[in-house]
């Protein structure tokens, strides 16, 4: 039985979780601002505190790996692991950034769906990094595969979008704006993806 990959006394572990659970806040913000659509210049920049968060909490977990001879797993899957999370938190922000500057009228309805998978995908990698320290393989295996699941729907579902959006869309200056908002949408599920796919590869190497 595989018991576990980060020591008690570490701080690896702790850190990855709080660079997931930031970017589950930040997940959550979106879905706010595309939802409700109200003072959507405060929850922006409320996107944007999470983000510099998320970059601190990246920051000091490289620092701790550059002052650290041994590491509990390979020092590039923790990096890979960080980068890829603070990826996520760097879509998001980059979306409600869009809304504002763009001055979006309304969120349409794939918008908040696409924020929607993105929060569901946030709140597996929560729980995946949760049990990366201490439980069995099958459970992480488990929130991989709803990470991926979230992903084929979202990459669907901005298929859909941008097509409708090609053949419906008047304005070119609205199908621009648009266009590029599904884009990033859609690549955070990606970077989603990616993490589950760094998850799955430490419990390969652990199990």
């Amino acid at each position: 039985m595989w018991k576990g990959i980060f020591p008690k006394e570490g701080r690896f572990f702790e850190l990855l979780l709080q660079a997931a659970q930031n970017g589950r806040e930040g997940a959550k913000h979106l879905v706010e601002l595309t939802t409700h659509y109200q003072a959507p210049q405060d929850v922006a920049k409320k996107i944007k505190a999470i983000e510099h968060q998320g970059d601190e909490i990246t920051h000091e977990l490289i620092r701790r790996l550059d002052q650290t001879f041994v590491t509990p797993i390979d020092r590039e899957d923790i990096h890979r692991l960080a980068g890829v999370i603070d990826d996520v938190v760097d879509l998001i922000e980059a979306v409600a950034d869009r809304m504002v500057l763009f001055k979006i009228p309304q969120p349409t309805r794939a918008a908040q769906e696409l924020a929607e998978l993105i929060h569901q995908a946030m709140e597996e990698i929560c729980r995946g990094v949760a049990v990366l320290s201490a439980m069995g393989n099958d459970k992480i295996y488990q929130h991989c595969i709803d990470i991926k699941k979230i992903e084929e729907r979202a990459d669907q579902l901005a298929r859909e979008s941008i097509a409708h959006l090609f053949e419906q869309e008047k304005d070119p200056i609205a199908l621009i704006k648009w266009n590029e908002i599904y884009q990033i949408l859609e690549e955070a599920t990606d970077r989603c993806e990616d993490v589950a796919n760094i998850l799955e590869s430490i419990v390969l190497k652990h199990a």
